[in-house]
């Protein structure tokens, strides 16, 4: 961005800024200091400083450093032969916040070892009565020990600069006593005029480092900073942590977006907490919208990151650098005109993205135009060879592929998914294996191009053929069933077509990896001859709003999926569609049949082997004459004992509901259910059935079960 947002612009004018550094940023995954960081952050306070700017600070980092200093005077008073006891398991003393006393409780495998050890490290008249209460008290003497390393460590930094620092423990006491929080504001004015620089951590050592607790002002030092800005008139308050600031969902998790600007209704996904802190994402959010709550004079708050060592100074000094743009993401007072303008530069960017999205999804499609029309002029055999590439890369890939789709499993457990999608959504290795086969198997088949259907003669000399061609661009949208990708690719690589496919979100991690290996698959099989363009994949519902209108360069959309989606899409494009709705199916049982026990096994079947799929049996016609007695038994009775025994719940319809067959009542007689479930009733005759299936079905896959003999079967076919 060429030009710095004035919502940014404006913060740089703040002239009394709070900066804190949590535990993740002064501290390596180790627990030692970053000395690399904490340089970084000193040396950019300095620099603000001079240019007559007043900082607080806050930071964390004092726990994590009396741990280690715990740590080793506790192995410096271990004798000899408690060394030898622990064995390799030395360098886990401590690893817990608990001393050498305590750990050698720990080997020695008794609870009440614990407590006579944890007893003689913390003398105090009153002993925690809990293992839990005895490792927050180790905690707190930990931050007593931690604190004098870590302002010692701030006092060289900052001498190195020709700054002072001043230390300030706080409890949470300090802001609810009135007195005392008057002479805390005398101390840090004062301290701020004489051009010092205060460093405020929590008191844990008094505060025993309890955590939250409902009623508290602040339970770790995210919000300890955020109260400190509004108490202290901060006029904006930084919080440094290890990522780049607020995403839309965990950044660690594929197509996380920074946001510049989190509004106050706004959720977002959180990750994992650091390893060191109390803190999290969560807490910053928390703490960003505290400061900045509406009467708080403190009016932005900027969360960045502390592994940027050019952070402080990329929003607070004179200096904007375009090419690497805004950095972090802002918070500003509810209602404020700095909320306005950042409110009205989201909207802004938002409709250039639009823009940008529009021209990436018409390059997109054009090249696999361009990548479908060198596809249909190889022969058949280099076709087949690319097919037989993306079977094996299949099977090669799967453990890769499993991993990738466990992620979205997981997702949709968390995220509540409906379990029929669920369903859909899962690989295995045996639907991997089936993928593969029937690859092959369309790799085996004659070649779909070039075959004369048919041939007229116009005129003396000139003749008129029928011979199958490519479409062209297939725009192909289907739900949370990833092993539809494999099956669209390779009929559309057979038949020289390019491809845009659209998947669910949920399966957004399979759907890639998938992708990726078809990709790899078909520039290896073609020798370099056919790109991975040729069958591209779209990840954001502006890709496929833009593509919809691309009637230029998609040929027709093929969406597979819930009625809604294929209405949206009908309405929403000037392409051909080629689309069903809904999967109401049906099977009759016609009063021919006589093997109860094989009309058992067709219906079973039909509801059971892939009750989420689109051909799956919803609803289940008897004929009135199957409720009768024969030799063979009952076949209605014996067709749904054996649907009840496969798990599978039948809702009545009102025939069958009089007749007692079901418990429960269907509320639709045309639904998809997508699940153990099913709607059965009684119909008179066939003609009653097919006006049934013709008034409540989708036209999608119906079925009839009757004797070898009988002519009902074509005659259902017929009609």
């Amino acid at each position: 961005m060429s030009k710095e947002p004035e919502s940014r612009r404006a913060i740089r004018n703040a002239r009394r800024i709070l900066i804190k550094a949590g535990t993740s940023v002064v501290a390596n995954d180790d627990g030692r200091p970053s000395l690399t960081r904490l340089g970084a952050i000193c040396e950019q306070i300095a620099e603000i400083h001079r240019q007559g700017i007043e900082v607080i600070m806050v930071s964390s980092g004092a726990t994590g450093m009396g741990k280690r200093l715990m740590r080793k005077h506790g192995r410096m008073k271990m004798t000899m032969a408690e060394v030898a006891s622990f064995g390799d398991n030395l360098h886990q003393l401590g690893a817990e916040g608990i001393d050498a006393h305590t750990q050698r409780a720990r080997f020695l495998s008794s609870d009440e070892s614990k407590r006579k050890f944890f007893d003689q490290v913390v003398n105090s008249n009153e002993r925690p009565h809990t293992f839990h209460d005895s490792k927050k008290t180790y905690d707190s003497a930990c931050a007593a020990a931690g604190q004098f390393e870590m302002m010692n460590l701030y006092n060289a930094l900052f001498s190195q600069m020709e700054e002072s620092a001043a230390q300030v423990l706080l409890t949470e006491g300090d802001f609810r006593d009135e007195e005392h929080l008057n002479h805390l504001h005398y101390s840090i004015e004062r301290l701020l005029s004489a051009g010092i620089i205060p460093i405020i951590n929590e008191n844990d050592a008094v505060s025993a480092n309890r955590g939250y607790t409902e009623g508290d002002l602040f339970s770790d030092n995210d919000s300890l900073a955020a109260i400190c800005a509004r108490s202290f008139a901060c006029d904006l308050l930084i919080l440094l942590t290890d990522v780049e600031g607020v995403f839309d969902r965990p950044p660690s998790e594929s197509g996380a977006k920074l946001l510049p600007f989190y509004s106050q209704t706004q959720s977002v996904g959180i990750g994992e907490k650091s390893k060191h802190g109390r803190g999290g994402m969560d807490s910053k959010i928390s703490a960003a919208q505290s400061a900045v709550e509406p009467g708080s004079r403190c009016r932005a708050c900027m969360v960045l990151s502390g592994v940027d060592l050019d952070a402080i100074r990329s929003v607070t000094t004179e200096e904007y650098d375009p090419a690497v743009g805004p950095r972090g993401t802002l918070f500003a007072t509810p209602g404020s005109e700095l909320e306005k303008q950042a409110l009205k530069e989201i909207k802004d960017s938002e409709s250039t993205a639009a823009q940008s999205v529009s021209d990436g999804a018409h390059q997109m499609a054009t090249a696999a135009r361009d990548q479908a029309r060198k596809l249909q002029t190889l022969p058949h055999s280099e076709r087949k060879a690319i097919l037989y590439a993306v079977a094996d890369a299949l099977e090669a890939e799967k453990e890769g592929l499993l991993v990738a789709n466990k992620i979205d499993l997981d997702n949709a457990e968390r995220d509540g998914t409906e379990l029929q999608l669920v369903r859909r959504l899962k690989l295995t290795d045996a639907k991997l294996a089936t993928l593969s086969s029937g690859i092959r198997q369309i790799a085996d088949q004659p070649d779909p191009l070039g075959v004369v259907k048919a041939k007229r003669e116009l005129a003396d000399g000139l003749i008129l053929s029928q011979i199958t061609v490519p479409i062209g661009v297939l725009m192909i949208i289907f739900e949370s069933r990833p092993d539809s990708m494999p099956q669209i690719s390779a009929l559309a690589l057979a038949s020289g077509n390019g491809l845009l496919l659209k998947g669910g979100k949920e399966a957004a991690h399979s759907n890639e990896a998938i992708h990726k290996v078809i990709g790899d698959a078909i520039e290896k099989g073609s020798g370099g001859k056919i790109t991975r363009d040729v069958i591209a994949l779209v990840t954001s519902r502006g890709q496929v709003a833009d593509m919809l209108k691309l009637d230029d360069v998609v040929d027709l959309v093929i969406p597979r999926g819930s009625n809604a989606l294929v209405s949206y899409i009908k309405a929403n494009t000037r392409i051909p569609v080629l689309g069903h709705a809904d999967g109401v199916c049906h099977v009759y049982v016609d009063k021919s049949a006589k093997d109860s026990a094989l009309a058992s096994k067709l219906v079973v079947d039909a509801k059971t082997d892939y009750p989420s799929a689109c051909n799956a049996m919803e609803t289940l016609l008897l004929h009135k004459d199957t409720l009768q007695a024969n030799a063979n038994g009952n076949i209605a009775m014996s067709v749904l004992m054996s649907l009840r025994a496969a798990g599978v719940k039948c809702l009545g319809g009102p025939k069958a509901m009089q007749a007692g067959l079901c418990d429960v009542a269907a509320k639709e007689m045309k639904f998809e259910y997508g699940d153990l479930r099913c709607l059965v009733e009684i119909v008179e005759n066939m003609d009653e059935a097919i006006d049934w299936i013709h008034k409540y079905g989708s036209g999608h896959t119906e079925s009839i079960v009757c004797a070898e003999d009988s002519d009902a079967g074509e005659e259902f076919l017929q009609r």
